[in-house]
């Protein structure tokens, strides 16, 4: 078992990597795919270059050379830490994402919050309370999962904003103006979360152990909550990469919707303006980010489970 471990995690650490290396690869070449000229975000949209100054652009940055190259290049300074300068600020690209990484952190947080409250409260009021229940509950999950995030957060925005003047319509001012884009966020994570929770919660209650439970005369509610929940809790956690990735892509259009600074409009304006290296740095950003938790998720499942830590270590031995 001990040996099997290591050779576990380095197995993960290496296809971790490998998908890592293939999203910000697919990354490149899109972007080279797509058409236009990133001479055009070197010079910027107010400047009228001349044919001279775009040759200088394209041999100073490389342009000129075939996109295997380029790609060599890229791929050096990549592995030497370097992630270059933003095309469009000037600026180191670390730089211009730490800028924006904050408000990013701070919606995904948020977004999580209500998800998992939601989640937990819909599972532990709905699972086993008959068929008429589960399918008012399934239904409405459904449609959290279906419905469009841009779509949502119009509406929201339209209700809460414009019509009742609630909270603040856009921007990022203080605790108010978080509300209605982590409630868009945590729609169809909660829905999701919700779904496996339930089914998890209602094997769990039909397991002999919850009988013996009951028979020892525990309230329902705390059957559900001390003892049921760490049996459902276990296949939520398995979703945890997804959730991350569909956090980020979420992101993305919620930062746009409600006018919020973030790394997502941070992508959207770099992808408009071919800024490779930033959006470079987004995707790599969110591959690490996704590999990164699902890594962790592999090894602390295990933990939580003996059974599959004991059925894993078995499994490696024999590798």
């Amino acid at each position: 078992m001990r040996s099997g471990v290591p050779r576990y995690v380095l197995r993960r650490g290496i296809a971790a990597l490998a998908v890592v290396w293939g999203s910000v690869t697919v990354a490149f070449v899109a972007l080279h795919l797509i058409g236009g000229s990133p001479v055009d975000a070197v010079v910027g949209p107010t400047v009228s270059a001349t044919p001279g100054l775009r040759q200088q652009i394209i041999r100073a940055y490389g342009f000129d050379r075939p996109l295997v190259v380029q790609y060599g290049v890229w791929l050096g300074k990549l592995l030497t830490g370097d992630l270059g300068y933003s095309y469009q600020l000037n600026e180191p690209v670390p730089r211009v994402l730490a800028d924006q990484l904050g408000p990013t952190c701070q919606l995904a947080l948020a977004a999580v919050g209500v998800a998992v409250v939601v989640a937990l409260a819909t599972a532990l009021l709905a699972a086993g309370r008959g068929r008429v229940v589960t399918a008012v509950v399934a239904a409405g999950e459904m449609a959290a999962v279906s419905v469009p995030q841009f779509w949502f957060g119009l509406l929201a925005l339209s209700a809460v904003s414009f019509r009742w003047r609630l909270l603040p319509i856009a921007g990022d001012q203080g605790v108010a103006s978080l509300v209605l884009p982590a409630v868009t966020l945590a729609v169809p994570v909660a829905g999701t979360l919700a779904q496996v929770v339930r089914a998890g919660l209602e094997q769990a209650l039909a397991q002999p152990f919850a009988l013996t439970v009951r028979a020892r005369g525990v309230r329902e509610s705390a059957l559900r909550v001390r003892h049921a929940l760490r049996h459902a809790a276990l296949p939520a956690l398995n979703l945890a990469g997804w959730l991350a990735g569909s956090l980020l892509s979420g992101a993305v259009l919620v930062e746009t919707v409600f006018a919020r600074p973030g790394v997502g409009r941070v992508l959207i304006t770099a992808v408009t303006a071919k800024d490779t290296p930033v959006v470079m740095a987004v995707v790599m950003l969110s591959a690490t980010t996704f590999t990164v938790i699902n890594l962790l998720v592999d090894l602390v499942v295990p933990l939580l489970d003996p059974r599959l830590r004991d059925g894993r270590a078995t499994k490696e031995t024999r590798a």
